[in-house]
């Protein structure tokens, strides 16, 4: 797997990937930036939440569960002092569907944790990441 990132201007870079996506990251107008794009920070909490859901999704749809949408909201603290790591994170899973059992669902979820999203396995020994979820009943 290779990326490449650019300097724009400023401090705005386009992120290419060998997939053949590109994503342009800024910063906040405080430090230089035009808030032209996520700042690089907040792509590591998007791929951590990309991460975990797409599990998810594969697990319960694997246990012939009727899922119709997944959701992460998340929730991050940093360290106040430089280098500013993440402290805490907090995963809240919305998922949606029909007859969804919900021991199916925290299993997709502790599955995803404690097993196969790499961001979680890479992130796991400096901060604290906790999950909770809730199930949407799909009038579909």
């Amino acid at each position: 797997m290779k990326a490449k990132i650019t300097l724009r201007e400023g401090v705005s870079f386009l992120g290419e990937t060998d997939s053949g996506h590109a994503v342009l990251m800024d910063g906040a107008p405080g430090a230089g930036g035009k808030n032209l794009g996520p700042r690089p920070m907040e792509m590591i909490l998007l791929g951590l939440g990309g991460c975990t859901a797409f599990d998810v999704v594969l697990i319960l749809r694997k246990s012939r569960q009727i899922i119709t949408d997944c959701q992460v909201a998340i929730e991050a603290q940093r360290a106040i002092t430089d280098p500013k790591v993440f402290t805490q994170i907090h995963l809240h899973f919305i998922v949606t569907g029909k007859e969804l059992n919900p021991k199916q669902v925290e299993r997709a979820i502790n599955l995803s944790a404690e097993k196969y999203c790499s961001a979680s396995m890479m992130l796991k020994d400096t901060v604290k990441i906790t999950h909770d979820y809730e199930i949407v009943v799909s009038s579909m």
